[in-house]
């Protein structure tokens, strides 16, 4: 009988809605620059590109209400108030009529950035990993289950309760559909996965001893306390 060398490493998950079940995370995906505030805000052309994707690995969720240690090599901290999808079926090559089949539910996120490592990395043209998919980066709120239907209205942050992005997802330049039909031309989907699809203008810091809440309509929100 085969075994590891090691012992496997525990299951990434984020918690369901209503339910004690959890959902176990497979791959987190993450679009950029899909609001055209946001891209302009760092310096884009919303209208130029198709969609853009960067990875963090599975184990940086963070439950909504975690206690997170300000990460190491950084000190400018920033939010990304984000959507995210969690997918429940397989795919590749899906049309964007069909993608939305392949949704299971959907959450609040904040995708947590060191942005000067970010700004430091593309200056000198290298990649941007270790300025996203760093430890405990990807925070998730509960997950909603997608019979309840695909959520509309608004999208905001707070930093210790003061207003820091406030958008429509309808802004989004690429939806939901969009987003998971151009991915599943890149790699094959698979169940578990989440994508973030991206962030409206007003990004900014998280400072030590501070309370960061992504709030969606409709959605429970994702909250992280900076320690």
């Amino acid at each position: 009988m085969t075994g590891y060398v090691i012992a496997p490493p525990p299951i990434a998950s984020v918690a369901v809605e209503g339910s004690a079940d959890r959902f176990a995370v497979r791959r987190i995906f993450c679009v950029g620059r899909n609001y055209a505030e946001h891209a302009r805000e760092m310096g884009g052309d919303p209208a130029a590109e198709p969609p853009f994707f960067f990875t963090k690995p599975a184990d940086a969720v963070v439950a909504s209400g975690a206690h997170v240690p300000y990460p190491t090599a950084t000190a400018d901290l920033h939010h990304e108030a984000e959507l995210v999808v969690a997918l429940g079926k397989d795919g590749s090559a899906v049309s964007a009529e069909q993608a939305l089949d392949l949704v299971w539910g959907y959450a609040a996120g904040n995708d947590l950035t060191r942005r000067d490592l970010q700004a430091a990395a593309k200056a000198a043209r290298r990649p941007w990993d270790m300025s996203k998919g760093f430890d405990a980066s990807a925070v998730v709120g509960a997950l909603r289950p997608a019979a309840a239907g695909t959520p509309t209205g608004r999208i905001r942050c707070y930093v210790d309760g003061v207003l820091t992005q406030d958008a429509d997802l309808a802004e989004m330049i690429w939806p939901v559909a969009g987003i998971i039909a151009h991915l599943s031309q890149l790699v094959a989907l698979r169940a578990g996965d989440l994508i973030f699809t991206g962030t409206p203008a007003g990004v900014g810091p998280i400072a030590r001893g501070q309370c960061c809440e992504v709030v969606i309509d409709g959605l429970q929100p994702a909250t992280v306390h900076i320690v």
